[in-house]
């Protein structure tokens, strides 16, 4: 995997890739505008070429974003879910006018009216904000989630059927995210948990669809259903088991960011890379009885 980790934009879209390099990284994700807030200001001309001279000349082979925390695009109908949608069309012309290739998106939350309705709401509410942006190339990576409260993108198979009933698979894929992957049940730390979950969303997306990874450990125990992340071999999954989750062959060019706690000096950013880096030193192919897609992935709970 390319290895890299969020970056902060404090200052300009630019400094997240100057960031980036002070830690080696091959991968950056960014938030486009302020995570916390609807709307941002589109970029000027002189913001674009800022950043693309930047990215340019940093290396960095791959540079994506993330979707702010209050877009929901699986809530029942509403005002705060039309805002929703109006907000991740802006994100996804902020990350056309940039040049990034995909914004990370979690499937929303149901807020009670039940997985059904809320994935029936998520695949309309995508296929409204594709029409809208036709002509930006931006896709959406859909990402699996921890499952708290009534959050979708516990069960892969949320994932799969947004997939299929989209009428713009071309504009979907997936990130993967370890942290979520462990606390929604889904046992990665032994080389065949994870081969079975790599199959299972293999199978429902096609392997091409996989787009990026979030690289966590977890603070909490395999299907409990809370998102908190830790820094790696910190927390429950294990130092040990990364090694086959980074060193995986199949997924060499992808890119893999850390979403671990990090300090401002970017001191832990650097000890987890050099952890992961570490780690994947002896690549680790797919067992030869195990190809993507051949097995169902085993949850716990």
């Amino acid at each position: 995997m390319k290895l890299g980790s969020h970056m902060s934009t404090s200052g300009g879209l630019f400094m997240a890739i100057q960031r980036g390099k002070r830690v080696d990284c091959e991968a950056v994700q960014v938030f486009v505008k302020s995570n916390m807030q609807w709307f941002g200001k589109m970029p000027t001309e002189e913001d674009v070429l800022r950043f693309s001279e930047e990215w340019k000349q940093s290396g960095i082979p791959h540079v994506f974003g993330h979707t702010g925390y209050l877009i929901n695009v699986a809530a029942p109908d509403s005002e705060k879910r039309a805002t929703s949608l109006k907000s991740l069309i802006q994100e996804i012309e902020i990350a056309a006018a940039y040049g990034l290739p995909f914004l990370v998106l979690h499937p929303g939350a149901h807020l009670g009216s039940g997985e059904s309705a809320g994935i029936e709401q998520a695949v309309r509410g995508l296929d409204e904000v594709f029409t809208a942006t036709t002509g930006c190339k931006v896709r959406i990576a859909l990402e699996n989630t921890a499952g708290q409260g009534s959050c979708l993108g516990h069960k892969l198979e949320h994932l799969g059927e947004i997939f299929s009933r989209s009428k713009h698979q071309d504009r979907l894929g997936v990130c993967l995210d370890t942290a979520h992957f462990f606390a929604a049940g889904y046992d990665i730390r032994t080389r065949a948990g994870w081969d079975d979950a790599i199959g299972a969303i293999s199978d429902l997306v096609g392997p091409g669809n996989l787009l990026a990874f979030h690289i966590n450990d977890s603070k909490t125990d395999l299907g409990s259903r809370v998102d908190r992340h830790s820094h790696i071999g910190e927390g429950k999954i294990g130092a040990d088991a990364f090694r086959h989750v980074v060193g995986d062959t199949r997924f060499k060019d992808h890119p893999a960011c850390l979403e671990t706690p990090k300090s401002e000096d970017l001191v832990d950013d650097a000890r987890n890379l050099m952890l992961l880096r570490s780690l994947c030193a002896a690549p680790v192919g797919p067992k030869a009885s195990t190809s993507p897609g051949s097995r169902a992935a085993k949850r716990k709970g």
